[in-house]
């Protein structure tokens, strides 16, 4: 029967499901229903011969044809009750469903029943993915990317850091969506690099696990047996157990010294101040004498003198603006 001249009083007109799936979940993980669609198809299709989930399809025993089909051949082949799936290819055939919406819309036919059937589902984090794969696809092939070092791209990581910071200021949520966006590729594009390494290479893998097992290692009141109540103790667990992991031999070890001055000498006193160690600011004649002590007094009273620094500085900005008309 032609779909063209399908008759109306046909009693079943069949049923059509496009099946979906995420590249981004391993191929032959599809959910229950899909598979119960799959097994009790008159008819799977599928228009990509290199799709990746048909060798997991095979195996489990169905055949799936590597067919194209119209909009009009598909309907045909429904007919009299029949089921088509069609395992959709990444671009989710687009063709083929506004084929079948034309049909439908013409009036002229009826049409077998439709469904979307998402067979998996992306998990959240899911278009890390995405980002590593391009990352990868990039460093092989742009000229610019596959110099890149470490060193050389260190310049970047403290723009982005610095712009991240301005957009959480600004409060501007769609900034800060960007500007995390690039913060990110930092970490991404030095994991990168970091594969290439002949000596002591690891992957985006080794730095996500790293900080995985740093965090549940440092939050023994959520992953253990200990308690917090409030972001005091909380605070205390995280300092213990970063001693422990550390064995410093000073409270001044892994504070960077390249930061920008007033947060290094607010680091600097925080740390004294958490050890309840006794040194007097050094005395001295000059601005940066007192800006550390101003810093020391800000950090004391809970304030980031970087970030109230920033804050008059914008209002300054603010206010040679106004002037300028």
């Amino acid at each position: 029967m032609n779909a063209k001249t399908a008759d109306p009083t046909a009693p079943d007109q069949g049923r059509i499901v496009l099946l979906t799936t995420s590249h981004r979940v391993a191929p032959g993980l599809l959910s229950w229903p899909a598979w119960q669609a799959l097994r009790t198809a008159d008819r799977v299709l599928c228009a990509d011969g290199a799709h990746p989930q048909l060798p997991y399809l095979r195996e489990a025993g169905i055949r799936v044809d590597e067919a194209a089909p119209t909009a009009e051949e598909l309907v045909d082949a429904c007919a009299g009750g029949r089921t088509a799936v069609v395992v959709a290819t990444g671009e989710g055939e687009p063709a083929l469903t506004d084929g079948l919406a034309r049909l439908a819309g013409s009036g002229r036919i009826r049409m077998p029943e439709l469904e979307l059937l998402p067979a998996s589902y992306d998990l959240p984090g899911a278009r890390l993915l995405d980002l590593v794969q391009v990352m990868d696809r990039i460093r092989l092939l742009c000229p610019w990317s596959s110099q890149r070092t470490h060193r050389g791209l260190a310049k970047y990581a403290i723009e982005e850091a610095y712009e991240l910071v301005e957009a959480i200021e600004d409060g501007d949520r769609d900034e800060l969506r960007e500007e995390l966006g690039d913060v990110l590729l930092q970490v991404v594009f030095h994991a990168r690099i970091a594969e290439e390494d002949p000596d002591a290479p690891f992957s985006v893998d080794d730095v996500a696990g790293t900080i995985v097992d740093k965090l549940i290692h440092r939050h023994p009141h959520v992953f253990g047996d200990e308690t917090a109540e409030t972001p005091e103790e909380v605070r205390a667990h995280w300092l213990r157990t970063k001693a422990a992991e550390k064995q410093r031999a000073s409270v001044t070890e892994g504070v960077p010294l390249g930061q920008p001055g007033l947060a290094l000498a607010a680091k600097l006193h925080s740390r004294v101040r958490t050890a309840h160690l006794d040194v007097p600011l050094p005395s001295g004649e000059g601005i940066g004498y007192e800006l550390l002590a101003l810093a020391a007094r800000a950090e004391t009273e809970g304030t980031d003198p970087e970030a109230a620094l920033r804050a008059a500085a914008r209002t300054y900005r603010d206010a040679i603006r106004a002037v300028e008309g």
